[in-house]
């Protein structure tokens, strides 16, 4: 077993006075300045939620956001909608998976599933207390897309980088698990 697999990761909200942020490196920038610069900033302004994925309590393995979000309704495939039973409202309500990044030193182990995971499971939970009917990501490359579209995201066909997950479907994801 090798050391990697030997730790055992744990989800915890982001503490900027106990998750060394700094350490944190991905592929993309912008989401290493998020969280160094501006995550404990939305925290507080209650823009958005943040988890760590850690394997020591201090180590950020990797991390993502949730915020509430609003689906346009005209947005949704049509036989998708058909398929949901989606009221006729030109809004519907959401969960956005803002932001999702796997640090570098831990490549290859898995880590990005383990996040969206994470934050499907925890966005099923929330949904039971504020209704959520999907779980919305924007991709930021094609890269990222297809990694989404592997786990039954949908394109939104006016939004070719927006991507969507109905509510039912993650349901059914951790039906076992409850």
């Amino acid at each position: 077993m090798s050391d990697l697999e030997s730790r055992k990761f744990s989800f915890e909200p982001f503490d900027k006075s106990k998750h060394d942020r700094t350490a944190f490196s991905c592929e993309h920038e912008a989401l290493n300045t998020y969280l160094r610069e501006y995550a404990s900033q939305e925290i507080k302004k209650r823009v958005a939620a943040v988890y760590v994925l850690t394997p020591d309590g201090t180590t950020i393995a990797g991390y993502y956001t949730l915020s509430q979000y609003a689906v346009d309704a005209g947005d949704l495939p049509e036989d998708v909608a058909k398929k949901l039973r989606v009221p006729r409202y030109e809004k519907l309500p959401a969960t956005l998976l803002g932001r999702l990044a796997r640090s570098v030193e831990f490549r290859g182990a898995g880590i990005g599933e383990i996040l969206l995971m994470g934050a499907l499971k925890r966005a099923l939970e929330h949904s039971r207390n504020v209704a959520s009917l999907a779980v919305v990501v924007d991709a930021k490359d094609d890269k990222v897309r297809a990694f989404y579209l592997r786990y039954g995201f949908i394109e939104l066909p006016e939004h070719p980088n927006r991507l969507f997950l109905p509510m039912q479907t993650v349901e059914q994801l951790f039906r076992d698990d409850e």
